[in-house]
């Protein structure tokens, strides 16, 4: 067959052959590339937040992709299992979905276990049971989720194995930089913890040595010799008064002396009369008698002024009084002024030993089985800084009316004279003391996302635990959960590795 082609023919059969040469390539291309995605849900109903993690498949097909309960799904021989960790209303605890050729299986088909690796803890080995449409963990899974995961799986008598790794709340620090930022590592162990109960009263006098001195007899003043403020030893005369009541005891005690005396010469002269049988024992024995009243009758009056504080004196001014300081102290108040004419009870001294004074302690109703007398107590001023130390020495057992409180007193020491009485004072109350098994220091404390944490470190890592505290005295805390005895933490300078871990953006990631 002959064929006869012009030039212009030619040129458009070209082309076309040109065209289907390029379509067909491109046909080619987009079926080689064309590949089975897998399924991925919208994970609702499950927790989620980015994280920068690290994974690794062991023997799978494929790096872990999102499942379609939004965990890390892992295929292997058209096998899969999806990890989840959720913890909606519930604790931390692992869910895994199973799926054949992307569809769902019945989770009772497969038999699951999950190793964790964490930094510094033995292994954890986790076993699942049936529950709803996926297998349940019997094991809480405790922050931080940051550990070395490792699944085993048996399905149809065949067994598949993947790993991967996801990391949160590290931070890597080598010790040189620790140095540098002045971070101070300290041990968690055992410590006694002090509870303490924050209490406010105010200073008074110890009652117990403050005396109100009163005349104890009536007269008119003649002078005074101190006034309010005045440091007063014992014995130190106060004021002077004119008593007629003490004249006429002391006229009383010289008249009853006298008589002692005559009766006394009389008894020692009827003596040797009847020792010489001169006079009859009849005469001795009434002079004997007569002795002895005139004894009992001046010892009576002796006795009376010396309660009374008048000196027994026979100077000529029988009316002088004078009024001593009982004790040595401060004069607190003076209510005596010359030419005053007094009472025996009047109150017109009140001297008070300031070398000891009270701390009294309003205590509150809820507060009042925790107070206990012997308990140790550091009171600090409101005004200045001063403190001191002392014992609760009485508890109060009556609540007031009105305020419904309690009172109780501290003995404190003032030898300097710095604590005076009505000063505002804090008091600080030691309210148990008691051995904890495991306590980290104050300065550890920081908070990590919603946890109370300590960075642990491991190696040349910081990570950060959360944790259950107990009971505080301000310099060491106990801890009731989260960290072991014996274990490394960060303590002074450790928002270092907070701020260090803010700048990594490590994240929660389930």
């Amino acid at each position: 067959m002959n064929f006869n082609l012009n030039k212009k023919q030619t040129i458009y059969i070209a082309v076309v052959l040109a065209i289907g040469i390029v379509l067909a390539i491109l046909i080619l291309i987009s079926q080689g590339g064309t590949k089975q995605q897998p399924h991925e849900g919208d994970g609702s109903g499950h927790d989620r937040h980015s994280h920068d993690s690290h994974s690794h498949n062991k023997h799978s097909e494929d790096e872990p992709q999102k499942g379609q309960h939004g965990g890390k799904l892992f295929t292997q021989n058209g096998y899969g299992v999806e990890i989840t960790i959720f913890e909606e209303g519930v604790e931390p605890e692992f869910r895994v979905y199973t799926y054949k050729n992307g569809k769902p299986l019945d989770p009772a088909t497969s038999k699951v276990t999950i190793t964790l690796e964490r930094l510094g803890r033995k292994p954890q080995k986790i076993t699942f049971v049936k529950q709803n449409d996926y297998l349940k963990g019997n094991a809480v899974i405790a922050e931080p989720h940051s550990f070395k995961v490792t699944v085993d799986a048996q399905f149809g008598n065949k067994p598949y194995s993947f790993t991967y790794e996801q990391i949160e709340a590290r931070v890597s620090m080598t010790d040189q930089q620790v140095e540098q930022g002045g971070i101070e590592i300290l041990t968690s162990g055992p410590a006694r913890i002090k509870s303490t109960l924050q209490l406010i009263g105010h200073i008074s006098f110890n009652e117990d040595r403050v005396v109100y001195v009163v005349p104890r007899l009536a007269g008119v003043v003649e002078s005074v010799n101190a006034n309010a403020g005045d440091q007063v030893r014992k014995g130190h005369i106060l004021a002077v008064i004119s008593s007629q009541a003490l004249a006429d005891l002391r006229s009383e005690l010289l008249a009853a002396q006298k008589r002692l005396s005559l009766a006394r010469t009389t008894f020692e002269r009827e003596k040797r009369l009847w020792e010489e049988k001169i006079s009859a024992e009849q005469d001795y024995l009434q002079a004997r008698n007569v002795m002895h009243e005139a004894e009992i009758i001046t010892q009576r009056v002796k006795q009376k002024l010396a309660s009374l504080g008048g000196a027994l004196t026979t100077s000529s001014n029988l009316t002088r009084y004078e009024i001593r300081a009982p004790i040595d102290g401060i004069v607190m108040k003076k209510q005596i002024s010359v030419g005053q004419v007094l009472q025996e009870d009047a109150n017109i001294f009140v001297v008070a030993d300031l070398s000891t004074v009270w701390a009294v302690l309003t205590i509150y109703a809820k507060d009042l089985n925790t107070v206990k007398v012997g308990q140790m107590a550091t009171v600090k001023a409101t005004a200045f800084e001063y403190q001191s130390s002392g014992r609760v020495d009485h508890l109060g057992g009556l609540l007031g009316e009105q305020t419904r409180t309690a009172e109780a007193h501290i003995i404190l020491p003032n030898p300097e004279g710095i604590w005076r009485p009505g000063m505002p004072v804090n008091i600080e109350l030691v309210a148990d003391e008691i051995e904890v098994p495991v306590a980290v220091s104050a300065d550890a404390i920081q908070t990590v996302r919603d946890w109370t944490a300590v960075f642990v470190r491991y190696g040349t890592f910081f990570e950060a635990h959360p944790l259950e505290l107990g009971r505080s005295d301000g310099k060491f805390i106990e801890v009731v959960k989260g960290l072991s005895a014996g274990e490394r933490y960060a303590a002074k300078n450790s928002f270092l590795i907070k701020a260090d871990l803010g700048k990594a953006g490590a994240s929660h990631e389930h």
